[in-house]
């Protein structure tokens, strides 16, 4: 088996976490349970950017220290570990965990070294939302195309990266599929910007335009590093990459996957900046970067700044936790933004978990206390050739290449097909039927009907044990249910009650302007 390690995207902590970084974290959460499940060495890590100027900015705006708004947000952040069901092994805080400072100076230096580093006078647009310089070009009549803003014009004296001598290797390495990039349509668009000529970058800001907040240049106090180069190195800080630890080595360095989970808008920093900074500090690359898209409300991007945020713990303490994590692995789709209603959330949830696999468990236990007073049938050696249990058998196979390719949606898809499959079999082999003819005296009808039940409770066990990666908490109610391999039911439970919208829910999506 392998060893991999997983990563999401550090958010900022101006804000409390809003649904959109929930998806990444539960879709990072999927793949890293997915590869436990499987039996690989599996490190997931998660954690927050503390250091950007927009929290600072943040800060002075509510008239507090931005140390206290940090802590409290990143708290925040933090806190959506249990409500979530999430399993991270390590979370790291860009201003507070002694990793980072040291692995980031290790870094600098690094990369100094290698003589890619040089300080220069500049004037850029720069937006503090997405803390990212843009060229006229790539703004939107003069806004950020993320924020709808005006970018601020910037100029001063900074330290720059020389990112375009590591233009021709990054245009080699993505092309081989050396580094991987998902889906295939990032790929192609990293080697788009690649492609039109790679421009050296900022990598730092004056210590007054910072707010004194933030890590200080090496050998250079007037600056702080910038948030992107800072941030960029927690993947590594986190593994003890400062001080040569034996983390970096096993998880790094000598692991067979490095993959990072990140948000479309910030493939530039990830697909490009940050395998240059390792091959300038002459460090291993990740394997793979995937990128999802966004939630978006009516068609806009989830965000506090266009006043359409959403709290996913308020989405767990209204719906619960299946209903929601049930939505973000199984209706938003690899390529292409989806959009958030209630009504979505609970639609599927009773489309599939109430009426679909709960109906299906239920009916089944309750037919084997029926009809066999509770005691599990022997499974038919071999297994019969029916449509049943040729996607029984295929389901894992189907989940592990739909998750390869971090396709969410057909690695459920491949699951349900079971649970689809067993709810026709029950309709057309009619269990009831087989039960009055046995009571009539007819053997073989009661024959039929026990391997009918057998293959009903085995198809539930794997769908509970393929459930394990998206909905934990949910698999282990199932697996309870159908007896966890005991053939000794007990009688059947409510698995998924069903639910409904809370009215006046602070769940409700808004686009009133904050």
């Amino acid at each position: 088996m392998s060893r991999r390690y997983i990563t999401t995207a550090i958010p900022y902590v101006n804000s409390k976490p809003h649904l959109g970084f929930a998806m990444e974290l539960v879709q990072t959460d999927v793949m890293a349970r997915h590869w436990r499940h499987r039996g690989h060495e599996v490190r997931f890590l998660s954690g927050t950017d503390d250091n950007s100027l927009k929290n600072a900015v943040a800060a002075e705006a509510e008239g507090v220290p931005t140390a206290e708004l940090v802590d409290r947000n990143a708290a925040a952040f933090y806190g959506l570990r249990d409500p979530l069901q999430i399993s991270f092994d390590d979370f790291i805080r860009t201003s507070s965990d002694p990793r980072h400072k040291v692995g980031v100076d290790r870094l600098w230096r690094a990369t100094d070294e290698a003589g890619d580093l040089y300080r220069k006078d500049f004037q850029g647009l720069y937006c503090i939302g997405c803390e990212q310089f843009y060229n006229e070009s790539e703004l939107v009549d003069g806004l950020c195309p993320e924020h709808l803003t005006a970018p601020q014009l910037v100029s001063e004296e900074n330290w720059f990266f020389k990112l375009s001598r590591y233009e021709d290797q990054l245009r080699e390495l993505i092309e081989s599929g050396t580094l991987r990039i998902e889906p295939e349509s990032r790929r192609n668009e990293v080697l788009g910007f690649i492609k039109t000529g790679l421009q050296d970058f900022s990598i730092s800001r004056s210590t007054e335009r910072a707010r004194g907040w933030g890590i200080e240049v090496p050998g250079d106090p007037g600056q702080v590093i910038y948030v992107w180069w800072d941030a960029l190195g927690n993947y590594i800080t986190a593994l003890d990459y400062g001080t040569d630890g034996e983390n970096y080595r096993h998880w790094w360095t000598e692991s067979d996957e490095r993959t990072h989970v990140i948000g479309k808008g910030i493939v530039r920093f990830h697909a490009v900046y940050w395998p240059a900074m390792l091959l300038s500090a002459g460090q291993t690359l990740p394997t793979t970067i995937f990128v999802h898209d966004y939630l978006t409300v009516e068609g806009r991007k989830l965000g506090k700044s266009l006043g359409n945020a959403i709290d996913p713990v308020a989405i767990v303490d209204d719906y619960g936790a299946d209903a929601l994590r049930w939505w973000l692995v199984r209706d938003v789709p690899r390529v292409g933004d989806a959009d958030y209603t209630t009504d979505r959330l609970i639609g599927r949830y009773h489309e599939d978990l109430a009426n679909g696999l709960g109906n299906l468990v239920n009916r089944t236990v309750s037919m084997i206390h029926r009809y066999r007073q509770g005691t599990v049938p022997a499974l038919p050696d071999p297994l019969p050739e029916l449509p049943l249990t040729k996607v029984i058998t295929a389901a894992p196979g189907a989940v592990d290449a739909a998750m390869e390719r971090f396709d969410f949606r057909e690695a459920t898809a491949a699951v349900w097909k079971i649970v689809d499959e067993a709810n026709r079999y029950v309709v057309e082999v009619e269990p009831w039927n087989l039960a009055k003819a046995e009571k009539n005296g007819d053997a073989s009808a009661g024959d039929q009907l026990s391997d009918a039940l057998a293959l009903l409770i085995h198809a539930s066990r794997v769908v509970a044990e393929e459930l394990i990666p998206f909905l934990p908490d949910a698999a282990g109610r199932v697996a309870v249910q159908l007896g966890s391999g005991d053939n000794q039911l007990d009688k059947p439970q409510p698995l998924f009650p069903r639910i409904e919208v809370q009215a006046n829910s602070a769940t409700t999506p808004t686009t009133e302007a904050h």
